[in-house]
Formats: structure tokens, C-alpha cells, sequence
């Protein structure tokens, strides 16, 4: 394993933060982009690997319909313009844990980061479920608090925050 510590930005979507979205993403756009992006460049600066996974669901009609957001080849779908990009690393996955999707499994295998750090979105979601699959493969995984949102309830958030314990997960 190396000394090297991973930062995954997750779902930091156009669909999730710009004017535009559903009212259900209520997330505080400014203060969230202005705390992920102070962490990318404090990662950035330390040598280590900033890597940025979005949610991307097939473009048919029924994600159109039923789901409305993510869908491939679509403006929402893109990386939120507001946040900064340090590095090409970039993955899409279809499901809640990031680890799922292959090309970012392989990837991380490979590089046996020491640490992996997670901030983005949702606490509750995207974010809470690859900090757990993160835990299977590294027994060091961090969720950069300030830099992670949820619209979900204070219950919901701290089901989530007893689970990610359990698992070994520390949010700081």
C-alpha cells in the first residue's frame, strides 16, 4: 500500500447544484462548491490523486421520464461549472457505490491509495455508500464533512453516520 492518499469528489452534477434543478436537490450551492473546491486544492497541494466520480444513468426514455436527472450526454449530467478541475482523473458509475462501477475499481486497486477521502454528494447517498464499499478495500476512509451536503433528514443522516461508523468510516 502506498502513502498516498485518494480525495473522491462525488455527484458534483450540474442536475444536483446549478439554478435549474429539481427542488428536491436543495443543497446550498455556493457554500458546498466553495468548501469541495478548498479541499481539491488542499489535496492537489499535497501531491495526492483528486478524482472526480458522476452519477450517469443511460439516456431512454424512461430515466427521461421517471428519473429526470443524470442522463448521459446531457448538460445536467456534466460536472458543475463552479467547481474547480485539478486533475483528468474521472469516472461515471450508474449505481449509489462508486465502487461498483469497474473502471474506478481497477483503477483504485491499482493504486492502493493509503487513504481515501470522500466529499461531494449526498451524504445520505452517493457519498455515505462509496465510503462503505471504500472500507472493504482500505481500512482508512475519511468524509470531509464540510464538503458534503445532504437533503435527506437529521434521521436519515445519522442511520448513515451510525452505519459508516460501524464500518470504520470517520468523518471529520
Amino acid at each position: 500500500m502506498s502513502d498516498k492518499k485518494a480525495l473522491v469528489v462525488i455527484d458534483m452534477q450540474n442536475d444536483y447544484l446549478w439554478d435549474k434543478r429539481k427542488p428536491v436537490f436543495s443543497y446550498d450551492t455556493q457554500k458546498l462548491t466553495d468548501e469541495v473546491n478548498r479541499t481539491i486544492h488542499s489535496f492537489e497541494q499535497s501531491g495526492n490523486d483528486v478524482i472526480y466520480v458522476a452519477h450517469i444513468l443511460p439516456n431512454i426514455v424512461t430515466n427521461r421520464i421517471f428519473i429526470g436527472f443524470s442522463i448521459r450526454n446531457t448538460q445536467g449530467a456534466q460536472l458543475y461549472g463552479g467547481l474547480d478541475r485539478v486533475s483528468e482523473l474521472y469516472f461515471e458509475k450508474n449505481l449509489s457505490n462508486s465502487f461498483t462501477a469497474k473502471k474506478f475499481r481497477e483503477y483504485m486497486a491499482q493504486q492502493a491509495h493509503s487513504e481515501i477521502w470522500l466529499c461531494g454528494l449526498d451524504l445520505c447517498g452517493c457519498v455515505g455508500k462509496t465510503a462503505l464499499g471504500a472500507a472493504k478495500v482500505c481500512k482508512n476512509v475519511f468524509i470531509v464533512k464540510n464538503a458534503t451536503a445532504s437533503r435527506f433528514d437529521k434521521a436519515r443522516q445519522d442511520k448513515m453516520i451510525n452505519a459508516l461508523d460501524k464500518a470504520g468510516v470517520i468523518l471529520v
